[in-house]
């Protein structure tokens, strides 16, 4: 499993926060089958909203591109996320009663705020790079952890929830969104990105946003 070269230095650099995000109390039990249902619904809720937001970020994305080989890749992911990914969290949500206008309407977690302005804030902000070092730990670390526990899992209770992330599809669009970076950062920093001025700063924006996944899954299980 490879998601290219720039998120592999990321994902070293954030590597404690990445294991706390990977490897949480609420993926342990999304694997065993422990997760209570309530639990599970109340993230699918939050994790709609989130996903709206993200999809907004992922639009900013396209606006932020400077070639359109970005500009399509940033525009399928929108499309992927708002009308495929999404469809996981209307379907298992209608199945308990949930309709998707209560979704729209569902009241946003202060956790799930902190983490979707963040996010903009990096695109509005800052240019694609910024944006894309706080869009990766969701893509990507929900693609590790879907594959993780498809291989570990004990339970099949959230079977659907893991196979959307371990499925050949969402894993196509991790390595697409991997090889974007990649390329992005070789055309504004050079090929040495660690040498350029704003390096430190690109990984600091990762392992925020990666700290904010943890603080995701925290809401989750109300810690």
């Amino acid at each position: 499993m490879s998601y290219g070269n720039t998120f592999k230095v990321w994902r070293e650099y954030a590597a404690l926060d990445w294991v706390s995000y990977t490897r949480h109390a609420f993926v342990k039990g999304l694997g065993d089958g422990t997760l209570p249902r309530e639990a599970f619904l109340k993230y699918l809720v939050q994790d709609y909203i989130f996903l709206i937001h993200f999809s907004r970020a992922w639009a900013l994305a396209v606006t932020k591109s400077e070639t359109i080989e970005e500009m399509r890749l940033a525009a399928s992911t929108v499309n992927a996320l708002i009308n495929e990914e999404i469809g996981l969290h209307i379907r298992i949500c209608a199945e308990a009663g949930i309709s998707e206008v209560d979704l729209f309407n569902a009241e946003e977690m202060p956790e799930n705020i902190a983490y979707t302005r963040y996010v903009l804030d990096a695109g509005h902000s800052g240019d694609l790079l910024d944006l894309l070092a706080a869009l990766a730990p969701c893509i990507m670390g929900y693609g590790e952890i879907g594959m993780y526990l498809s291989t570990n899992k004990s339970s099949n209770k959230y079977s659907d929830w893991i196979s959307t992330y371990a499925c050949e599809e969402y894993q196509e669009v991790c390595k697409d969104v991997g090889a974007l970076i990649d390329n992005a950062i070789i055309r504004r920093i050079g090929n040495i990105p660690q040498n350029a001025p704003r390096w430190n700063g690109l990984c600091c924006r990762f392992q925020m946003a990666t700290k904010l996944e943890v603080g995701f899954w925290n809401m989750g299980l109300d810690l």
